[in-house]
């Protein structure tokens, strides 16, 4: 029985080796046998690939075009005849009507369109909405792309044509060498609508951007977009990625593409290539994929010899393991049960099978291993986390990165490296953490997951709640940077519904070094505060701007100061606006432009609270914790522009509810102090109000002057005194708040019409 536990086993076990192999020889010829549906598998998709970005092409450019040629000619508002109608007495009104739903046409699908021209061949006419009128239009020799689809409807008969591809200078006045360029198709169709290009009254043409039908290629045949492009019935090129070869005769491997007219689609081969293919029923054109051969039979015969080698060498080496197992298996494990059983305890020991005894031991090996693995795993975020945080925050040396580096799972390493910054606007803010750390997490996923073939990407949350990606490459890729951009961009708002903004830092060819990057993405990052409608910031100029020292002009904060007390709620507006226009547009500090926006805050506070005011909710308002909760300095500058316009609104209405009885306030005071100083100045600030609004309330509500009614009010009380004859001149003088008798006497005769001293004996008289 103890033979069939030892070498016996082992004989077993090489057979059994030997079966696995043929087995696994068996398998490779099913998988030789099904290989050969591989080629039409790749050609099926293709040709499904084809046929999808065929029908986006012809749904979205193609018969929208004809569509805006229908709306044109059946429009009912403006005569598309009116320039062909030999009795048009030259009305500008209809004219820029017409022009109107030329322009009118172009905005509705300036997706794809970039003019639409109207030309009138008896009176050589074109009206274009880009050009506006010009007569004799076939003699623009100069820029003859205007004029091209003119010659074709002329000599043409048919209704309709569309043009080759050609390139056009943005600005029709400028030189194709020396400006910028587009490349257009023209749509040219005769009206009425079945009469042929040479017997139309008015040809209605509409410029198609090349661009529209490129960029649908690129977006539904992304990986194929090189090899992919549009011919017409002559072979030449309509729309590619190559723009220098628009209009020229289209060629592959084997020359020049010219598969029978009235195909609707199939595949051509050549030697190194296939071209799939497809006509587009509109216009006639075939849109091709080539594609190298290679990728149909090459690579699946390289599979099938390699596997069939393999299997070979593999039934090979069964034949003479089987015998080499059988006598070196004996004594390895003979001498590996001999320390296992030191090893164990001795119920586990006593087994007799070496095998099982071997496998025991790995059982609760394994059971070890796995629970150190489940700590590790349980802990690996954690662990990733903080070495990410260690190499932002520069506290790693070269050594102790190289013991961390494999957590950050990176399988080589790379010549550059980047960090980008990513925020959502404080919408992350108001999270809690469990919140904050799911939605973190599911966008870092998303991040992962977006597998770079040529780099890598790890994504992190900070303590900030902000998102650090971590990016490695092996070259410097302004590129790959945009494209990880636009792609957090569009899964925030597409997954998250969050906009978020991205700040870029610098390739660094090290590691350790990457610190810097995430340094000058966090620089940049400060200035999301004041571009909230930029989506990536990697402008090198706000590097710049950190560095800069300049300051603010006094007289832009003084212009808020002077609005907010004189309560103009427009002007103060304006001097918010104004303030945030020039730290947009400005070269000043991110950290000192939040300073200047605070102190204005405190300003506005401190003025708050130097009226006394008092919101009208319970509880006066946080400024300050307001301030720090805005996103954005368009959000600020909202924020205080409504905050103080309902503040000087609620104080004019205090200061109209309050006006009486400030003035009675005032007459007591005036009562009671007629001996002190009875200033305008002085007593406006007794009764917290600007001597300037006292003056008219006072005006208002008593009828006279504030001087008047203090003058009259001491006259009244130094004419009793003298009826009483108790004080003499200069005591009166005193007592009613005047500091020379000579003056008091001046004013009382102004009043009274004559001296104190005068009325005094008058009023001894008649006593």
């Amino acid at each position: 029985m103890r033979k069939w536990n030892t070498v016996f086993a082992n004989l077993i076990l090489s057979y059994l080796f030997i079966v696995l192999v043929i087995v696994l020889l068996l398998c490779s010829s099913f998988y030789m046998y099904f290989t050969g549906k591989y080629k039409e598998e790749l050609r099926d998709r293709s040709r499904i690939a084809l046929e999808n970005t065929a029908q986006t092409i012809e749904s979205s450019v193609l018969r929208r075009a004809q569509q805006i040629y229908l709306d044109i000619s059946l429009n009912k508002t403006a005569d598309v005849r009116l320039l062909a109608d030999p009795s048009f007495k030259g009305d500008h009104a209809e004219v820029l009507d017409l022009q109107e739903l030329l322009r009118s046409a172009v905005i509705r699908n300036s997706d794809f369109v970039q003019a639409v021209h109207l030309y009138y061949p008896k009176p050589n006419i074109m009206l274009s909405s880009a050009y506006g009128l010009k007569f004799y239009a076939d003699r623009e020799r100069e820029t003859p792309f205007l004029t091209d689809w003119i010659e074709g409807m002329r000599s043409s008969k048919e209704s309709s044509l569309w043009t080759q591809a050609r390139l056009v200078p943005e600005d029709i006045y400028s030189n194709l060498k020396g400006g910028k360029s587009q490349a257009l198709i023209t749509y040219a169709h005769g009206y009425p609508f079945r009469s042929s290009g040479a017997d139309s009254e008015v040809i209605v043409a509409v410029d198609v951007k090349e661009s529209a039908i490129s960029g649908i290629i690129r977006n539904r045949m992304p990986s194929r977009y090189e090899g992919t492009f549009i011919v017409d019935s002559s072979g030449n090129a309509i729309s590619g990625s190559d723009k220098g070869k628009l209009g020229q005769r289209a060629e592959a491997g084997a020359g020049a593409l010219e598969p029978g007219a009235g195909d609707a689609g199939g595949t051509v081969e050549w030697s190194s290539q296939v071209a799939t293919y497809l006509t587009l029923p509109s216009t006639g054109w075939k849109l091709y994929s080539i594609m190298p051969s290679s990728a149909f039979y090459q690579k699946s015969i390289f599979i099938q010899k390699l596997i069939l080698g393999l299997c070979l060498f593999a039934l090979l080496i069964g034949i003479v393991m089987s015998g080499v197992l059988a006598r070196a298996n004996t004594g390895p494990i003979k001498r590996l049960t001999a320390k296992i059983k030191g090893l164990l305890d001795p119920a586990s020991a006593s087994v007799a099978n070496e095998y099982r005894l071997i496998d025991t031991a790995f059982v609760k090996l394994n059971a070890k291993v796995a629970s150190l693995e489940e700590t590790l795993e349980a802990n690996s975020s954690v662990i990733r986390h903080n070495v990410i945080l260690g190499l932002l925050r520069n506290s790693y040396s070269q050594e102790e990165l190289a013991e961390d580096l494999d957590f950050l799972g990176l399988d080589r390493e790379y010549g550059r490296y980047c960090c980008l910054l990513l925020d959502s606007r404080g919408a992350f803010a108001g999270l809690n953490s469990r919140s904050l750390q799911y939605a973190a997490y599911r966008m870092i996923g998303q991040l992962e997951a977006a597998a770079l073939p040529d780099g890598f990407i790890r994504a992190e949350a900070l303590p900030d709640k902000r998102v650090v990606v971590l990016m490695g490459a092996d070259r410097e890729s302004g590129e790959l940077r945009e494209r990880i951009s636009r792609f957090v961009v569009a899964e925030g708002r597409e997954r998250f519904q969050l906009d978020f903004q991205i700040s870029w830092g610098c390739w660094v060819e090290e590691l350790i070094d990457v610190h810097r990057s995430f340094d000058e993405a966090r620089i940049r990052m400060k200035y999301a505060y004041f571009f909230p409608e930029t989506s990536i910031l990697n402008d090198p100029e706000l590097l710049d701007r950190e560095q800069s020292t300049e300051e603010i002009p006094q007289a832009i904060l003084a212009t808020f100061r002077d609005k907010l007390h004189a309560r103009q709620a427009d002007g103060l507006a304006d001097a918010v606006e104004q303030l945030a226009t020039v730290m947009r547009e400005g070269a000043y500090a991110a950290d000192y432009c939040r300073y200047i926006l605070a102190n204005t805050v405190f300003v506005y506070s401190d003025y708050m609270k130097s009226v006394r005011y008092k919101h009208p909710d319970p509880g006066n308002p946080d400024l300050y914790g307001e301030f720090a909760g805005l996103p954005h300095i368009l959000a600020y500058q909202d924020w205080l522009t409504n905050s103080a316009a309902e503040f000087i609104a609620h104080m004019e209405s205090r200061n109209s509810e309050r006006a009486v009885s400030s003035v009675e306030a005032v007459k007591r005071y005036i009562q009671d102090h007629l001996s002190e100083d009875l200033s305008l100045d002085a007593v406006a600030g007794q009764v917290f109000l600007s001597p300037k609004y006292l003056s008219k309330l006072f005006k208002e509500e008593v009828g006279v002057t504030y001087t008047e009614y203090v003058t009259g009010q001491r006259m009244e009380r130094a004419k009793a005194l003298i009826e009483a004859n108790k004080l003499t001149v200069e005591q009166i003088a005193s007592t009613v708040g005047y500091g020379t008798a000579a003056y008091f006497i001046k004013k009382f005769k102004e009043i009274h019409g004559c001296t104190p001293g005068n009325y005094r004996r008058s009023i001894a008289r008649h006593a």
